[in-house]
């Protein structure tokens, strides 16, 4: 069984986007070819900034919602105190 991973992207316009997949890599293709979240198919192309590993699909909810809270400036600061991309 796959892990569940939240994630950060970088969009055209330089806002940034998270969510959660347990398959990143279509996720991102989607994402990409607009199928993805109604709120990146105008800001395509997207760049993977951030991931983070969560054990269920739960967790992942709930840290992806604890990252929407966050400012922009403090998601810039997680991004670039990881290493995990």
């Amino acid at each position: 069984m796959k892990n569940w991973l939240v994630y950060i992207l970088r969009c055209r316009d330089d806002t940034l986007y998270t969510g959660i997949t347990n398959d990143l890599e279509n996720r991102l293709q989607a994402h990409n070819e607009k199928r993805g979240a109604r709120y990146t198919r105008a800001r395509v192309p997207v760049t993977l900034v951030y991931q983070e590993e969560a054990s269920s699909r739960s967790l992942a909810c709930r840290r992806e919602a604890a990252i929407k809270k966050l400012t922009r400036r403090k998601k810039l600061e997680l991004i670039a105190n990881s290493e995990s991309v």
